[in-house]
């Protein structure tokens, strides 16, 4: 059966995923059209191909008409920051562009650079991103070579938590507004410490009240049941 002759779904809700390193976002719709029969699928905000964490499928076309409540919704990461290194992507998909010394970095310094970045900032949307320029996106555009004006967006961050974890590593958690790109927050904290950098890990833990805890293993989800699926997917309480 072709995806456009696809039933509507058995129930309408939402089925929480823990997305697994190096599928995409829509790897993952992909997966889950088949196995729940239906081609009726939103989502409450993709996940780069590196990153790991909380995807939020909306099943159904009493979920899916309220996507942009879900989109719109907070979000917490955890990362890890290598420092000294840059990427075109600003993560570790992407090529070595650019590399600087690592200056000798205390805690206290990591802690006060970070506070500069808190509440409402300005960030510079990667290159490598979804957001679109003329009808295309600037992924497409940057692996054309086409040369792309920098773009930014205002954002809201809050740092819960970051560690010096080694002379050239830093750990951090954040929580922000929808909108934000961390591997632009991990981009702007290296210049902030005099260096450069790139994200070597990204997972996201929490979107708005929902957390990656209460999420299905995304690893599993090739040899699910429709059934057993199915009884994953739960109402809608935002």
């Amino acid at each position: 059966m072709s995806l456009k002759n696809l039933p509507e779904p058995q129930k309408s809700g939402l089925l929480l995923i823990d997305k697994p390193a190096d599928f995409s976002s829509h790897d993952i719709i992909a997966v889950c059209r088949r196995v729940l029969k239906t081609k009726k699928i939103g989502h409450s905000g993709t996940l780069d191909p590196m990153a790991t964490g909380l995807l939020i499928l909306l099943i159904g076309r009493e979920a899916t008409k309220r996507q942009t409540e879900f989109l719109t919704l907070s979000k917490t990461y955890c990362a890890v920051l290598k420092l000294g290194t840059e990427t075109d992507t600003w993560d570790a998909h992407g090529d070595k562009v650019n590399q600087l010394p690592v200056p000798p970095l205390t805690q206290a310094q990591v802690e006060e650079a970070a506070k500069k970045l808190s509440g409402l900032i300005r960030q510079p949307i990667p290159f490598f991103s979804a957001k679109k320029i003329g009808g295309e996106h600037m992924y497409e555009l940057a692996r054309k070579g086409k040369e792309i004006e920098r773009r930014y967006n205002e954002v809201t961050v809050e740092w819960r938590k970051v560690q010096l974890t080694k002379p050239d590593e830093i750990e951090f958690t954040v929580h922000c507004s929808c909108g934000t790109y961390v591997r632009s927050l991990g981009f702007l904290l290296a210049q902030e410490l005099g260096t450069t950098g790139h994200l070597t890990a990204l997972r996201r833990l929490e979107i708005g009240p929902y957390s990656v805890q209460n999420a299905f293993d995304g690893n599993l989800l090739k040899g699910c049941e429709t059934a057993a699926l199915y009884a994953h997917v739960e109402p809608v309480n935002v």
